[in-house]
């Protein structure tokens, strides 16, 4: 396939990078990233255990990155893909989320969320799922 650079196989299924140059990152906010990342809050620690040091299909993921004037939970630059686990701290938040989403979207950011409850008990079906949704996004 011309042009496109092969980033992994998940199940025998290749999945093609799709990186995005440029991203914006308001620099104010490296502080407040890094204190985050050192925090971790309980449901994000679980799921990096999943993935950190390309455990998961040989993908890097980033925790707590920067993306404008925006920090996502993990971050795969390879993809250009959004992981976020809500939980209480986005309760009540329902049109800063949508800000966000439309914000990461437009730089053509995909973005999958997934709730701190099911991290924490149906982790194996979410693993599943992120695959899929990988396969179903990135094999073109």
């Amino acid at each position: 396939m011309p042009n496109k650079i092969v980033l992994t196989k998940i199940n025998e299924i290749t999945i093609y990078r799709n990186f995005i140059e440029n991203l914006p990152y308001n620099i104010k906010l490296k502080d407040r990233s890094r204190a985050l990342r050192k925090a971790g809050n309980f449901p994000e620690v679980v799921f990096w255990k999943q993935v950190h040091t390309s455990i998961f299909w040989k993908i890097d993921f980033d925790r707590q990155r920067i993306i404008g004037n925006y920090i996502v939970d993990f971050y795969v630059k390879t993809l250009g893909l959004v992981i976020e686990i809500d939980g209480n701290s986005h309760n009540d938040k329902d049109s800063y989320d949508k800000k966000r989403e439309e914000f990461l979207i437009s730089l053509g950011i995909k973005i999958i969320r997934f709730s701190d409850y099911r991290i924490l008990n149906d982790l194996d079906n979410v693993m599943k799922e992120l695959e899929g949704f990988i396969i179903k996004e990135y094999f073109v």
